[in-house]
């Protein structure tokens, strides 16, 4: 018994590094994402809350930059070993299962070779973490319904808590999950003392980030506003269902029997409740209009349902008949998982399947994927933004102030301008709104926008000191300015429009 327990783990923990060697052999082949860019923003200035997102990835930004130095390597690092540390736990919920080493291999495979999972543990971004929490409570819950111990409770409000301080869309998760169950014999469980010590346990957790959306006037609330009317609203309900086949479509088979297997077959219905969890958590999303992605979280632990069943109830050349479709299924989509072409590759190698790789969230159809337009041009940017920089007299770089447009923009200076001794950007944007000082004095500015905008009647002297060409860049063409002699009205439409930008907030 010995052995085979050893042999089990020897294989999954080897199954778990050759995941973190494939992220760490890639990800730092291209630039930082735009949004990751703000989360090291957000690390930088640690609090509670912010405008679009809880706090726990920027402790994670600081904590891996504190750890690794100022570098993509370091921002990278932790969404690839979280990865590697969920295939354990697949492993894990496989074996609750009562499922053998076959049943692991066949449930791991289609996680390590998930385009969807590849990308998002290449990102540094929430969703990774997010992933991670659904898998571990699943996990735990897993535990809960075997043992019938309801102190397990306790341990899944605690993950739901640090979950939902690190994206808030673990929400569906946790109403879909008591839904759920209230559709099983395990109802029973809900009226346990430990359901409601967990509960409260959960809600002291998230307190704080709640206090601090309450005293900033509900952030979340304005950005899920911002989101319905300029991303949500291109999402249909054709496109959602078609995109839950596609995001892990190596694994289709797996989790497909998984989910059919759970839901119907009699000797599963211990576990139904799982199945059942899928398709509520689908539903809600549906509901609210979310993106194909916010269901990610729930593919892992259905690759270890269907790891199980396809184990159990199939021929054992049906089983390798699977996972050789793992490898043939991946091995075309491997350049849209990982970075592993340069951009004028991938833009050659879509070029036929343009119409569903590189759809953008606006509806259009560009020359790459949207997340790998999002993670170049950045350098180029802030090489711009630098050199002039260092290029003024002391008594000039001190008073002169750095204006960005977006977050990406704004992030990118603020990364890599860190080292140069770059002052911190001002944006109107998200969370830089906050950090955005009150007032200015009439100072010589630095300004990064795709136009000239409002500089053409502030500042009475401006010149273009350079322009992002780079025509994978979502970007492209993207201008910076050095603007001199500030007009008398600088100053007070400053003020103004910060103010008017920072009272919804108060």
């Amino acid at each position: 018994m010995l052995k085979k327990i050893s042999k089990e783990w020897l294989i999954i923990i080897g199954l778990a590094l050759f995941k973190l060697c494939i992220h760490l052999a890639t990800n730092t082949n291209y630039e930082l994402h735009r949004d990751a860019l703000l989360y090291y923003s957000l690390g930088e200035n640690l609090a509670w809350g912010y405008a679009s997102v809880p706090p726990f990835i920027a402790l994670i930004a600081k904590f891996s930059t504190f750890i690794f130095g100022n570098t993509v390597f370091a921002l990278r690092f932790f969404p690839a070993l979280i990865g590697s540390v969920s295939l354990i736990i697949i492993a894990k919920i496989v074996k609750e299962l009562k499922g053998g080493i076959f049943a692991i291999v066949i449930a791991t495979l289609a996680f390590i070779f998930s385009p969807s999972f590849l990308r998002s543990n290449t990102l540094f971004q929430p969703v990774s973490f997010n992933q991670f929490f659904w898998l571990f409570s699943g996990y735990l819950i897993v535990k809960l319904l075997n043992t019938q111990n309801p102190k397990y409770w306790i341990g899944i409000f605690i993950v739901w808590g640090i979950g939902f301080l690190n994206k808030y869309s673990i929400t569906f998760f946790i109403v879909s999950f008591l839904i759920a169950v209230l559709f099983t014999r395990h109802r029973n469980l809900l009226k346990s003392k430990y359901f409601f010590a967990g509960g409260l346990l959960g809600v002291v957790i998230i307190l704080p980030n709640l206090i601090w959306q309450f005293n900033h006037s509900w952030p979340l609330i304005h950005h899920m506003s911002e989101l319905q009317k300029y991303q949500l609203v291109n999402v249909s309900i054709i496109g959602f269902i078609i995109d839950q086949f596609i995001m892990n479509l190596p694994g289709l088979v797996i989790w497909m029997t998984g989910l059919i297997t759970f839901l119907f077959f009699k000797s599963e219905k211990k576990f139904r409740v799982l199945a059942y969890l899928y398709l509520f958590t689908v539903l809600l999303i549906l509901l609210f209009r979310g993106k194909p992605y916010y269901t990610l979280g729930l593919y892992p632990v259905l690759f270890a349902m269907g790891g199980y069943a396809a184990d159990k109830y199939f021929k054992p050349y049906m089983k390798y008949a699977i996972i050789a479709l793992i490898f043939l299924l991946s091995l075309p989509m491997l350049p849209f998982s990982l970075p592993v072409y340069s951009h004028e590759k991938i833009a050659e190698y879509s070029a036929k399947t343009a119409a569903f790789t590189n759809r953008w969230e606006d509806g259009k159809i560009y020359n790459v994927p949207q997340d790998y337009a999002d993670m170049t041009g950045w350098k180029e940017l802030s090489s711009i933004v630098i050199q002039h920089y260092n290029s003024l007299s002391p008594g000039e770089r001190d008073s002169c102030l750095i204006y960005a447009e977006n977050y990406g923009q704004a992030g990118a200076i603020y990364f890599y301008g860190k080292k140069h001794g770059l002052p911190a950007p001002i944006s109107f944007n998200d969370n830089f709104i906050f950090w955005a000082p009150d007032s200015v004095d009439n100072v010589p500015l630095i300004y990064v926008n795709d136009e000239v905008g409002d500089i053409d009647f502030l500042f009475d002297s401006y010149k273009k000191i350079g322009q992002v060409n780079n025509i994978y860049f979502r970007e492209n063409g993207l201008q910076v300015y050095y603007c001199t002699q500030p007009t008398d009205t600088f100053r007070i439409f400053y003020a103004n429009k910060v103010s008017r930008l920072k009272q919804k907030y108060r």
